[in-house]
């Protein structure tokens, strides 16, 4: 008789425990709007801007009001299809996020007039999102690769009330950094025929040609943005996607250093004022010097540094277990208050 109470005492127990996980698991995928129909967790956000209103893309996973975390693309003008890659991981770890395409990006609202291509524009367009999604000082997150990055750090520098926590991947506070980076020493690693012949099209402009991209591609993008022998499909198709007006007129004809609108971008020297706990991303391979990387996560107040042995610039795909992992430790860290 009293083995079997046991066994029911077990019984009951391991099927409370199921409950209890069924019912997280199916609330985690509910989600409360006011809207006729299920859309897969899309939603195109209306956004003021100076010359009137418009709309971008953003798509929800998870329902979890103590974690959500915005991703912002790089670029500028990529696309989020790039990120897609923390789908299965942040999912795991029943994290809420958002996938997001900037305005003028290609599943947004692609506006032409220059004027809204601008740092302060940005922010303010990724404050109306958070608005949107509900975030705030005690569950908001937001994570930047490239200039996702840039994006991620002047927001932080102005709204970081509203902030929980800073992800900055793959992006130094420095565009002229990043230049010097790019010309003393990546460049460096090249032939001198490649690199001569790189310099000789840039010198008379003449990005259009097929030429350039034919020789930076193997000997640069392969070698410092993706590493991966065969790049994943939706980095291929965020390639194909991305508003190449916006992208030149704000970095420049490629990611062999800046010379766009960002080029002088500089706010190294106030990295100071971040008193949010923040992760700073470093890799190898990367077009961003990973000990400026590091460097940075000093600057702030509250900083952990993430150094990812055979990553490239999107480490998240080419050094996925040790970026996914150290950027899943962060998050909770900061959840459970021991950061």
């Amino acid at each position: 008789m009293r083995y079997f109470l046991i066994l029911i005492v077990f019984i009951l127990t391991i099927s409370c425990k199921n409950e209890t996980k069924s019912a997280v698991f199916s609330n985690y995928f509910t989600y409360k709007t006011n809207d006729p129909f299920e859309a897969a967790g899309v939603k195109m956000i209306p956004i003021k801007t100076p010359i009137g209103e418009f709309k971008v893309w953003t798509k929800r996973f998870g329902n979890n009001p103590k974690i959500k975390i915005l991703l912002l693309h790089g670029g500028p003008a990529m696309t989020h299809e790039y990120m897609e890659c923390f789908e299965t991981f942040f999912q795991r770890e029943q994290f809420e996020f958002y996938e997001y395409d900037q305005l003028g990006s290609y599943y947004s609202d692609q506006p032409t007039d220059s004027i809204l291509w601008t740092i302060d524009r940005f922010v303010d367009e990724v404050e109306q999102v958070r608005k949107a999604i509900g975030g705030n000082k005690d569950n908001f997150y937001v994570l930047g690769n490239s200039w996702g990055g840039i994006l991620a750090m002047e927001y932080a520098l102005k709204h970081q009330q509203n902030l929980k926590g800073l992800i900055v991947a793959n992006m130094v506070a420095s565009a002229p950094e990043y230049g010097k980076y790019a010309d003393e020493v990546l460049a460096k690693q090249m032939k001198p025929e490649t690199l001569s012949e790189i310099r000789a099209l840039e010198a008379k402009k003449d990005f259009s040609n097929p030429r350039y991209m034919e020789l930076l591609i193997p000997n640069f993008y392969n070698q410092h943005l993706c590493r991966l022998k065969e790049w994943p499909d939706g980095l291929k198709r965020a390639s194909k996607h991305v508003n190449s007006e916006i992208y030149t007129l704000m970095q420049g004809p490629s990611e062999f250093g800046i010379s766009g609108r960002l080029a002088k971008w500089d706010i190294k020297q106030r990295l100071h004022e971040l008193k949010i706990p923040t992760l700073m991303i470093g890799a190898k391979y990367d077009t961003m010097d990973p000990k400026a990387m590091e460097e940075q996560s000093k600057l702030v107040q509250r900083g952990q540094y993430l150094y990812c042995p055979n990553g490239s610039h999107l480490a998240m795909w080419d050094d996925q277990k040790i970026f996914m992992n150290g950027v899943i430790k962060f998050i909770h860290e900061v959840d459970e208050n021991v950061f």
